[in-house]
């Protein structure tokens, strides 16, 4: 299995590779040369398994170049009953009209985050002690990705984590869960921006090809196909447990804003995964919604971003979304580069005339949800199943209710759990949200943070100084 940049400017590499490069050095992203099929009967024999072993039979189709006996060991150390709270790792929460929670939320910071992430940690860990090398992972954060990342990989051998986050456009409890982190190998940093911002930053460093080296960056965010490959085994699982037989289709409808999660979706169901449907849920910022409703992609300037009550999904530029282009448009590397060069001089780029496609054979819908339904949602199913979901999940299940289907279950990826977004809940339930036991005392830990303006050379800068080893 070898990758290849969405560009074409990147010679096939390894997935151990791509894992530490994070950007393509073309600005791409990578994708593996063809994806792997997965049979019916090879989906039947899945049914046995518990979620590591899934994960390794997923995983090794991906990576051929860590042997099984470790990627299994891996596997089995990321997906604990310890860190997601039972053996289930991924339980099915029923709730009504023939819609079902996904439950990606049980692990560490109570985000689906985590379920990438642990992989992550135990994995980047394992390819840095196998090359005795380190590396300085830059990444940015809506809220959830930053206290996921941090969570994995405090500690870990031979890496260090640089977080760039939007100041005061979190939550409360997202900031606790990252600030809080003392570990000397972690280090945040809020910008005076909005996430597309930080996320620009990150790119702009990644692309310095120069630095990237001396510094060995690499990346935590969707951007590194690894987090993509460990989101796309949660999909299988929720098909396994939510059907009894071989073909039986399954929609998902999943809350989107930097189009990793969904993408996962779409590699899944490439792969031979029976889906019907990917529904794409947005909040207020509805880049990705105009483009699957019209086939023009219009990004918003920051000033147009909204600030929202679900606000990991404040994104107006989704990063994955160049890997569906890129599959969209032929896996021609010369026509995304073209798109990509358009939106930089016009704003936008038009794929219109693909847009039938979109739904007739990718199998994606989208829709809108707004505060006012996120609240309303929010205490529906608090009254109706008993219960409580936080507001990017209620998006998910607002839009989700317009495409159920008789007949064909309807798995809602949950976001997140309700303790992060205590504010919104109370605002809808008029109480707060609980808080799990081990995290009930977060707020009132000290926190450690740097504050700067929205630039590129103050993040550079802070890198030289605290990168703890330079290359050559």
């Amino acid at each position: 299995m070898k990758y290849l940049s969405t560009r074409g400017g990147m010679d096939p590499q390894s997935f151990s590779d791509i894992l530490l490069e994070g950007l393509a050095p073309d600005g791409g992203l990578a994708l593996p040369e063809s994806l792997p099929a997965v049979s019916a009967d090879t989906l039947e024999a899945w049914r046995k398994l518990n979620y590591p072993e899934l994960a390794t039979e997923i995983l090794s189709l991906f990576i051929d170049d860590i042997p099984r006996s470790d990627l299994e060991r891996l596997t089995h150390a990321a997906y604990t009953a310890q860190n997601f709270g039972s053996e289930q790792i991924v339980p099915l929460k029923p709730l009504n009209n023939g819609m079902t929670l996904l439950g990606l939320s049980e692990g560490p910071t109570l985000a689906f985050k985590d379920m990438a992430m642990q992989f992550l940690g135990q994995v980047f860990e394992y390819v840095l002690d196998k090359r005795q090398a380190t590396l300085n992972i830059l990444g940015a954060t809506s809220g959830d990705t930053g206290s996921a990342a941090e969570y994995a990989l405090k500690g870990k051998r031979g890496v260090s984590v640089f977080m760039l986050s939007p100041y005061g456009r979190m939550s409360d409890f997202q900031r606790a869960q990252m600030y809080s982190l003392h570990d000397p190998n972690i280090h945040n940093i809020a910008l005076k921006g909005v996430f597309d911002e930080c996320q620009d930053i990150v790119k702009a460093l990644a692309g310095d090809l120069a630095f990237k080296a001396k510094y060995n960056l690499g990346a935590v965010n969707s951007i590194n196909w690894a987090r993509i490959a460990a989101q796309v085994v949660y999909y299988f699982w929720g098909w396994l447990r939510a059907t009894s037989g071989p073909g039986q289709q399954v929609s998902f409808t999943v809350p989107s804003g930097n189009f990793g999660n969904i993408l996962a979706g779409h590699i899944a169901r490439q792969m031979g995964l029976p889906v019907r449907r990917l529904v794409l849920a947005t909040n207020e910022n509805n880049v990705l919604e105009e483009f699957f409703r019209t086939g023009i992609y219009r990004p918003r300037p920051a000033a147009e971003t909204h600030e929202t009550s679900s606000p990991s999904m404040d994104i107006s530029r989704a990063s994955n979304f160049e890997r569906f282009v890129y599959e969209l448009l032929g896996a021609d590397a010369a026509k995304v580069r073209a798109c990509w060069e358009e939106l930089a001089a016009t704003g936008q780029f038009d794929l219109s005339d693909r847009q039938p496609e979109f739904e007739s054979r990718y199998g994606f819908v989208a829709g809108v949800s707004t505060h006012a339904d996120r609240l309303q949602t929010i205490r529906d199913i608090q009254l109706e199943a008993g219960v409580l979901i936080d507001p990017h999940t209620a998006d998910g299940v607002k839009v989700a209710a317009g495409y159920v289907e008789p007949g064909i279950p309807m798995l809602v990826l949950e976001t997140a759990l309700p303790a992060k977004f205590s504010e919104t809940i109370e605002a809808a339930t008029g109480k707060p949200a609980p808080v799990p036991a081990h995290l009930q005392g977060l707020a009132s830990l000290d926190q450690r943070v740097e504050v700067f303006d929205c630039k590129v050379e103050l993040v550079r800068d802070y890198i030289i100084q605290h990168a703890p080893v330079q290359a050559g």
